[in-house]
């Protein structure tokens, strides 16, 4: 997904998105859905992969920007440091392509008078910036000046880097005393042992970081060459090269990223258990799965809605919470990522029932991988997936995490096109086979905390 997803559009946008928005999403959901969706494709002459899509419903353009900057490339004992270094790319630029320099007051102001939105964020594999903006003049080329500023050159102030790094320390502080955070954690040790993948900010690793680490880890991963820039809204494609090159022109030349090393697909099987005051025990049950360009994509998602992704429809949920009761919730999934992202079990259970609702959980688990779904389960799913896809594209929003995630994973231009069709497709046999490559029951960490030791 993008990394970066505005979630309450300033009040001034609303206001001048009333009137055209009523009716538009409904449309862009009905014409997407039923026709194929124009992706269209190019290199700019910086080196960075553009992805357009033309959508004129709304006066609003929606831009995302990855660079190859997630926090697998953090400096060991430095595990924050993409976070810091797209997180406060807003907060202040230096003077740049005709622009004054700005502090952090002043570009929130700047926004605010053109009605954009504006952030970054950093995931495992990805870093950079999102922009919402009008597309009416003269908010569209304000906005579009501004965005490039601060992607170009940003100034990381010192105290705000100070301020910023005691922000995160103390959600890090909070979070860490929460179970399924922990379980989480530790969890990602368990089948990460080796991998930046398995690595999470700690408060020692944050306070180390430096403005000087921040800024040194833009100038060598913000770079044009490792950049894919995802259009979509009311523009032209003359439009979007321009927006492509202005954006692109002037980035850091950057630096050759260090290689990263193989993730262990099959792990030894481990068991932590961690005391906790909480009143339930939270389970986590993980393993290295799959990357997200595997070519059992779509017989892994088939298959997971029927195993626990479904919700009440899954089997995890009729097995351990209907049948048995020993849970309120339930659920599995597949998180694919540049290199093979996790496969993943969750509940939580009351204390006493721990190890009965984790021995289900395995048995379930076990016997799903064996057999793999009844015709009954697997026509369900299809049918729910299919059925619920316009639902993934029904706004500019989904649509550009969609069409960012086609561009940044390499995905054919057609994906969302044959998107149902692969549903579709899907056999019994290929779900079993698909689980039985990738899921190992006897070869999987689990961590459980606050249960009995």
């Amino acid at each position: 997904m993008p990394l970066f997803a505005p979630t309450i559009p300033s009040p001034r946008l609303l206001r001048r998105l009333a009137g055209a928005a009523c009716g538009a999403l409904a449309l862009i959901a009905s014409q997407a859905a039923l026709a194929a969706i124009p992706i269209e494709q190019w290199t700019t002459s910086t080196g960075a992969r553009v992805y357009f899509v033309r959508s004129p419903s709304i006066p609003m353009l929606d831009v995302n920007m990855d660079f190859d900057a997630g926090s697998r490339y953090d400096p060991a004992g430095k595990a924050g440091l993409a976070t810091l270094a797209s997180a406060l790319l807003d907060k202040g630029a230096a003077a740049q392509d005709g622009q004054p320099a700005r502090n952090e007051a002043q570009v929130a102001d700047a926004f605010a008078d053109t009605g954009a939105d504006f952030g970054g964020a950093a995931s495992s594999d990805r870093g950079g910036i999102g922009l919402r903006t009008l597309t009416s003049e003269p908010e569209l080329s304000q906005s579009l000046a501004l965005a490039g500023q601060l992607i170009k050159a940003p100034s990381y102030p010192d105290a705000v880097v100070a301020r910023e790094k005691q922000r995160l320390i103390t959600a890090i502080r909070e979070a860490d005393t929460k179970p399924g955070v922990i379980a989480d954690k530790m969890v990602s040790r368990a089948i990460y042992p080796s991998h930046p993948y398995g690595v999470s900010p700690t408060e020692a690793s944050v306070e180390s970081i430096t403005r000087a680490d921040i800024e040194r880890f833009w100038r060598d991963n913000f770079t044009a060459s490792r950049a894919v820039l995802t259009l979509i809204g009311a523009i032209d494609r003359k439009q979007a090269e321009t927006i492509a090159e202005q954006l692109t022109r002037g980035l850091p030349a950057g630096a050759t990223p260090p290689a990263m090393p193989p993730v262990q697909l099959k792990i030894p099987a481990s068991e932590q258990r961690v005391p906790h005051p909480a009143q339930q025990a939270t389970v986590a049950i993980s393993q290295p799965a799959i990357a997200r360009g595997d070519p059992d994509y779509f017989a892994l998602l088939v298959g997971n809605y029927v195993l626990g992704g479904g919700g009440f429809s899954s089997r995890l949920t009729d097995e351990v919470r209907e049948k048995r009761g020993l849970t309120y919730g339930v659920d599995s999934y597949f998180a694919p990522a540049k290199q093979a992202g996790p496969f993943g079990i969750g509940l939580q259970t009351k204390k006493a029932q721990t190890n009965e609702a984790l021995a289900l959980v395995r048995k379930v688990l076990a016997q799903y991988v064996a057999q793999g779904p009844t015709d009954t389960e697997l026509k369900a799913a299809k049918d729910n997936l299919v059925n619920g896809f316009p639902l993934r594209i029904d706004s500019n929003r989904k649509l550009l995490t969609n069409v960012a995630n086609i561009g940044w994973y390499g995905l054919p231009l057609d994906y969302l096109d044959t998107w149902t069709a692969q549903i579709g497709k899907v056999t019994r046999t290929q779900v079993r086979e698909a689980f039985q490559r990738h899921v190992f029951p006897d070869a999987m960490a689990t961590v459980i905390v606050g249960g009995p030791e």
